[in-house]
């Protein structure tokens, strides 16, 4: 009998995707999610784009209950229920908290009476806060910016001599700097995951995604991924909002790659107990990807507006070292952002989007979370 699949918020972008890639592989895929309003809108029905044979679940990923129910059966489990997004998290702590943290603690105390052979957690690229740097004189070293600064408009990472710092790769051995209440969640995902999988003996692991972005995402959402944001502003004939100068670099990996990674964390024995960077290998200006964006839209008469503000919890560079994908996993990414964005532009043109980014952004300024 094939392997039968879990994927918790499996209705949603990349879970729907993986999904369809474990359907053409032979597995039977039950998908586990509540169809939230801020994701799926005020009908909450089932997606469209949700491949017919998944078995869907509506339910809680916090109700003991449900997740029994959603277990039986089950080989692999892929962990992807949370609420996603730096800003909101900030003044929704309780909601942030009790999807990411306590549903992460509901799963895992639901498979010690129900176990599985894997256990595969979406982390995110938000634990690591800044990047890692190199001095002007070559040594590696993290840094951090001072709200001073950064209400003077200085948006560069300096060390001690106010030296601006070089960003390079980030690699999985730099030590986790955590920004906001949504980074810290990501975290305790990830390694409530990796504790539980070696005390019970469960293969678990970690993928770590990096700016995600294809079809699917969720374009009403403005707590959702930039390019998706980009696009719902675009769409509306409204410009990109970009913060500070738009200079911060960022490692924008195709939904098409990422589905690849999480194959290969199944599949791949040695990936038992570790953590793995997902994302492209190239790093571009937030600028350049709302250039891009535009491009592909045919919209490049909407320039992006470069609103010179920072928010809590966000960093001025940090994209991805693979070499652990690439020597572990044989992850090698495909798609550029350049072929990528062609896909989800064809993909928009049927679409509907709310443009609700100034309603956020004045939601993150009225408490302060915005400078």
């Amino acid at each position: 009998m094939s392997k039968h699949i879990l994927i918790t918020g499996g209705a949603g972008f990349i879970g729907s995707h993986l999904a369809d890639l474990m359907l053409n592989l032979g597995y039977r895929v039950r998908a586990l999610d509540n169809l939230s309003l801020q994701v799926h809108g005020t009908d909450r029905k089932r997606p469209e784009y949700l491949n017919p044979e998944v078995e869907l679940l509506v339910g809680d990923v916090r109700d003991p209950q449900v997740m029994r129910h959603a277990l039986k059966g089950i080989d692999t489990v892929y962990h992807f229920a949370a609420v996603v997004g730096v800003g909101q998290s900030m003044y929704e702590i309780t909601n942030y908290t009790s999807t990411n943290n306590l549903g992460t603690a509901v799963l895992l105390e639901a498979l010690i009476a129900q176990p599985v052979e894997q256990l595969i957690v979406a982390s995110s690229m938000s634990i690591y806060g800044e990047g890692l740097y190199k001095t002007p004189s070559g040594n590696l070293c993290t840094g951090n910016r001072q709200l001073e600064q950064l209400k003077a408009g200085d948006w560069e990472v300096r060390n001690t001599e106010q030296e601006v710092l070089l960003p390079i790769p980030t690699p999985e051995t730099k030590q986790p700097s955590l920004a906001s209440v949504y980074a810290l969640s990501k975290f305790d995902q990830e390694q409530m995951c990796l504790i539980f999988g070696k005390t019970y003996g469960i293969n678990s692991v970690g993928l770590r995604f990096f700016n995600t972005y294809g079809t699917r995402q969720a374009l009403s959402n403005p707590y959702t991924g930039v390019l998706a944001i980009f696009a719902s502003r675009l769409l509306n004939n409204n410009p990109p909002l970009i913060f500070e100068d738009g200079y911060q670099k960022r490692d924008f990996v195709s939904i098409h790659d990422v589905v690849q990674a999480c194959r290969l964390a199944m599949e791949i024995p040695e990936a038992a107990g570790k953590v793995f960077n997902v994302a492209s290998d190239r790093q571009y200006t937030v600028l350049e990807a709302a250039q891009l964006m535009a491009k592909v839209l045919g919209k490049e008469h909407i320039q992006p507006l470069i609103t010179g503000k920072y928010r809590v919890g966000d960093v001025r560079h940090c994209f991805a070292d693979i070499t652990q994908a690439r020597t572990t996993l044989g992850y090698k990414p495909c798609v550029t952002l350049e072929d990528g964005l062609v896909e989800l532009a064809t993909w928009l043109e049927g679409q509907v989007a709310f443009d609700r980014v100034v309603e956020a952004s004045a939601e993150l300024a009225a408490r302060g979370l915005s400078v």
